[in-house]
């Protein structure tokens, strides 16, 4: 029997070389191909669109290059930088993992760069040839050194589980180790009452045996007994509340600690440190757009971060409240949305300083207004151009909140870049967990606009958002994403959070570190639909029958109006329906061309569309003008009278959910064809409605969809193949009435699983407790990183502020 070889694992640079050695000619030619194109950055389908010209038809170099080491680097590769005689790649052989190569046409030499070598040469596309060799780098890695992290691309986005088995572990190996979380038990007050444990206990040694003692005087008494009729024994033994409201709910605590205490496990530590009363006042933070309950969507910038935040917080007050209770403790907690106080105010309540969320007891919307040295500003101004006000507005509403919290709070929760940047200026003075949630990340929705920031500033003022993001990315305890792709795409795709590991604005600074998607900070959350809004169609007794007569209205009226235009002849048929804005990316003109040309999905449902307007003199937007007209050329074109109806943007939340469900009694569908879906509500909102789902598979849909089980993906830039999907769909449910009820069924089943606010919430609060006692326990090495960001803040942020223009009402 032979030995065993051990190989070396070629790097990127050896494996570009070995194929310069072996296919010179084929190399030297594409490469030639790129150098050609002149100065300038290559996307990845300019890469592989020129190598398939090289190959041809001949299978021998397809074989060589295309299907060799060399093909699969070019088909990882996410970029390339062209600057003759020069070709450098940035190449990512998986999620979160980069290398980069640069290779001398001329000479064909190939060397290994770093990413601060990269980004050097990067910068020469917009500065030239630099002299300078101290330009600004930022480097978060050194302080993270010590900081466990996966290594797995599909543990991203799991943080707390792998913080939770890290932690266990500790514990286990090292007794010692156990001490921060009975010091961390012992510090838990509230308003200067102790809770869990006091002074009666000062050692490990000493809890384990009042453990005991506790859990064999409470075992002898009925699990419902309340715990104000044992309190006094158990406080004598070094037990204050907070343990549950019951015996039995006291000793399930009990016991769990004990567990830990002897043998810690990471699910015993999770569920823990989820039960111990830490979160009572919880303050969110959205200051841009107008933050109201009725009257805002659609007004400038403002949209479905607003619907999020209402949703959230109605799903995280029943669930504060379910948890103090069973904590046994008599304390009312408070939610706090802060947002920008606007006085003129256009007809909403964004003028009121104080509104209470409806459908709520305890959390309310505190509006404070921004101010500069010339007084309150009064207008809205846009999203791009408020962080001159950002600071003043900090100090102003960590007044306010203190003042009406009487206190600080207990968890502070960021929205977009600008409320994380709050978010982290008020959680850095306050000592509080911080929770950052990005919604969008602006540098993904706009190509190049790092490298070429300074085209894009006078507009967007990228600079300052750029920074704002990567301070509040790395002050942030957590993290919490919707889907895996916005920490890190796909494999073809870069994540949101991906693009900020290593970029350069030139003439500002280098990112050669700024985020690890691998951090444990990272975790997937992804919210659900206001189930009292979108539920089953098959749930009769709750349905809004009384608006059937307005929907039927809206769907068949032979009447065309600025609302609506087309008919739909035959009402026998199913509907396939589909709702979004209308722009390019939403691709809704595409399902109405893709609908158009299938004989057979047109033979077996009518179509609807509910998107943006009809009439391009009722809107302003360039894009959507441009769809609208492409929609009605559409119509005529594809003689589309009598199968298809066209409807105006709905914002009537209540009526758009029992239409989901109307379309459901058709036996209908809910087709989502856009391009890309950072997350995908209107796809959860129908499939919570009992309604059979087509989504893109590019983005979130991909992961809330599994295909032919709970729906269908289905692929925008295949519209053929798409058609024939959904088509096929609806002939299997015509011969089978039951395929149409078991493919709903599924889809209500994922939903109830994965994305309800209930689910949302209760993780939440988790993430809340084992990131509380993760700061606790690591404070020391983590103000470092917080030294560092301040002084970024300081000697960088405040300087770019000051390009930003401050707003004047007119």
């Amino acid at each position: 029997m032979s030995n065993p070889r051990l190989t070396r694992i070629l790097s990127t640079r050896d494996r570009v070389q070995d194929t310069l050695s072996a296919h010179r000619n084929e190399l030297v030619a594409l490469l030639s191909r790129y150098v050609d194109q002149g100065k300038g950055i290559l996307q990845p389908h300019n890469l592989i669109d020129e190598l398939e010209s090289i190959i041809g038809d001949d299978d021998a170099r397809k074989k060589s290059l295309s299907d060799g080491p060399f093909g699969e680097i070019l088909k990882s590769a996410m970029e390339a930088i062209v600057i003759p005689p020069f070709v450098a790649l940035a190449v990512r052989p998986r999620q979160g993992v980069w290398e980069y190569v640069r290779v001398n046409v001329y000479e064909l030499s190939v060397e290994q760069l770093t990413v601060s070598e990269y980004l050097c040469f990067k910068e020469e596309l917009v500065d030239g040839t630099s002299s300078d060799p101290f330009r600004l780098e930022l480097d978060f890695e050194p302080f993270n050194a010590n900081v466990p992290r996966p290594s797995r691309s599909s543990s991203i986005g799991n943080g707390v589980q792998f913080l939770n088995r890290h932690l266990s572990s500790v514990m286990f190996r090292n007794k010692d180790c156990l001490e921060p979380l009975l010091d961390f038990l012992r510090v838990h007050k509230y308003k200067g009452h102790p809770l869990m444990l006091n002074d009666r206990i000062q050692s490990i040694s000493r809890l384990q045996s009042q453990l005991s003692k506790a859990e064999d005087h409470i075992s002898k008494l009925p699990e419902e007994t309340p715990f104000s009729e044992f309190e006094y024994s158990i406080q004598g033994m070094g037990f204050e509340k907070g343990w549950g409201d019951t015996a039995g709910r006291v000793l399930e605590m009990m016991y769990l600690l004990s567990d830990i205490l002897q043998a810690p496990d990471p699910s015993s530590l999770e569920k823990f440190l989820g039960m111990v009363p830490m979160v009572f006042n919880v303050v969110i933070l959205s200051p841009h757009g107008y933050f109201g309950q009725a009257n805002v969507l659609g007004l400038p910038d403002t949209g479905g971060q607003v619907v999020y935040i209402l949703d959230q917080v109605r799903a995280l007050e029943t669930e504060m409240l379910m948890r103090i209770k069973r904590q046994g403790l008599d304390i009312t907690p408070r939610i706090l949305i802060v947002t920008r106080l606007i006085p003129d105010a256009k007809g909403t309540t964004c003028n009121q300083r104080l509104e209470r969320v409806s459908g709520t007891e305890h959390t309310h919307i505190l509006r404070v207004p921004f101010r500069s040295d010339k007084g309150i500003l009064r207008k809205w101004i846009s999203r791009f151009d408020i962080w001159p006000y950002l600071e003043s507005y900090a100090q102003d509403a960590a007044s306010e909140i203190i003042g009406e919290l009487q206190g600080v709070p207990d968890f502070i929760i960021g929205n977009y870049s600008d409320g994380n940047l709050v978010a982290s200026l008020m959680a850095h003075r306050m000592g509080v967990t911080q929770c950052t949630i990005a919604h969008a990340l602006e540098k993904t929705k706009y190509p190049d606009s790092d490298i070429y920031w300074k085209d894009f500033d006078n507009k967007y003022h990228f600079s300052c958002q750029f920074t704002a993001d990567l301070i509040a990315m790395n002050n942030a305890d957590f993290i919490i994403t919707s889907t895996y792709q916005e920490i890190a795409g796909t494999k073809n795709t870069v994540g949101q959070y991906e693009s900020h590991g290593a970029f350069t604005l030139p003439g500002l600074y280098r990112v050669v570190h700024g985020i690890d998607v691998f951090d444990p900070k990272f975790n997937i959350v992804s919210p659900g639909a206001d189930m009292t809004i979108y539920f089953p169609f098959t749930e009769k007794a709750k349905r809004l029958t009384a608006l059937h007569g307005s929907i039927e209205e809206m769907l068949y009226s032979p009447e065309q109006t600025d609302e609506h235009v087309g008919t739909l002849s035959d009402r026998s048929k199913p509907i396939l329906f589909s709702m979004a804005r209308l722009d390019k990316v939403k691709n809704i003109s595409g399902l109405v061309e893709m609908y158009g040309k299938n004989t057979k999905l047109r033979e077996l449902v009518n179509l609807v569309v509910i998107a943006g307007n009809i009439d391009v003199n009722k809107s302003k937007d360039r894009e959507e003008i441009s769809e609208i007209e492409k929609m009605h050329g559409l119509i005529k074109n594809y003689k589309l009278e009598g199968q298809f109806r066209w409807i105006t943007a709905q914002t009537n939340r209540a009526r758009n959910g029992e239409l989901y469900r109307y379309i459901a009694d058709t036996k209908g569908a809910f087709a989502q064809p856009a391009f890309y879906e950072a997350f995908g509500l209107t796809v959860v909102e129908a499939m919570t409605c009992g309604l059979p789902t087509f989504a893109t598979l590019h983005g979130g849909p991909a992961e809330i969809i599994e295909h032919g089980v709970s729906g269908f993906h289905i692929d925008p830039y295949h519209p053929e193949q798409a058609g024939n999907i959904m088509a096929e769909f609806f002939q299997r449910c015509k011969e089978d009435p039951n395929h149409w009820n078991k493919v709903s069924d599924s889809g209500l089943q994922r939903i109830y699983e994965r994305y309800t606010w209930k689910i949302y919430s209760e993780r939440l609060m988790t993430l809340a407790g084992v990131y509380g006692f993760w700061k606790y326990v690591s404070k020391l090495e983590r103000r470092e990183t917080r030294r560092y960001l301040e002084m970024f803040y300081i000697l960088k942020f405040r300087d770019l502020v000051k390009t930003v223009p401050l707003s004047e009402d007119e």
